[in-house]
């Protein structure tokens, strides 16, 4: 079973303002509550090594996800990939103009190899992407 889940949310903010943020590894990794810790694998910051931390029974340590960006169209699109023995993921970050300021439509797709990792992101999945949403506007000192 895959989780795809998608969120949408508008900020008064210029695109190359979140284009900044969403476009850095580190920043994007840093949003998710079950990434422990990452590294950047390449100076150009496309590649990087997350550390999930997934509460499911067939899972007790954390969990190496090699992510790496596969699509870069700046200021408006950046798509990335993560592989590992538990699950694949692609995330997909849209920005677009509005009045006002930009949306930032954000697409995740979880494939899990092992049981319970489709079901937890799939309870978990949209929280994920409200952490993402509140660090962002944190980082831009903006509530809408």
């Amino acid at each position: 079973m895959t989780v795809r889940v998608e969120r949408r949310f508008t900020l008064a903010a210029e695109p190359e303002e979140v284009w900044a943020f969403i476009s850095d590894p580190a920043k994007r990794a840093g949003a998710i509550s079950v990434v422990d810790e990452f590294e950047l694998r390449t100076e150009d910051g496309r590649e990087a090594t997350w550390h999930v931390s997934l509460p499911i029974p067939m899972v007790r340590r954390t969990v190496r996800v090699d992510t790496r960006d596969v699509k870069r169209e700046p200021p408006s699109y950046v798509e990335f990939t993560g592989t590992s023995k538990v699950m694949n993921v692609v995330g997909k970050h849209r920005i677009e103009e509005v009045e006002g300021g930009c949306e930032l439509v954000n697409e995740f797709v979880v494939d899990g190899k092992l049981p319970g990792v489709e079901r937890f992101f799939k309870r978990n999945l949209d929280g994920e992407l409200e952490n993402l949403e509140r660090t962002l506007r944190d980082e831009l000192h903006t509530t809408e």
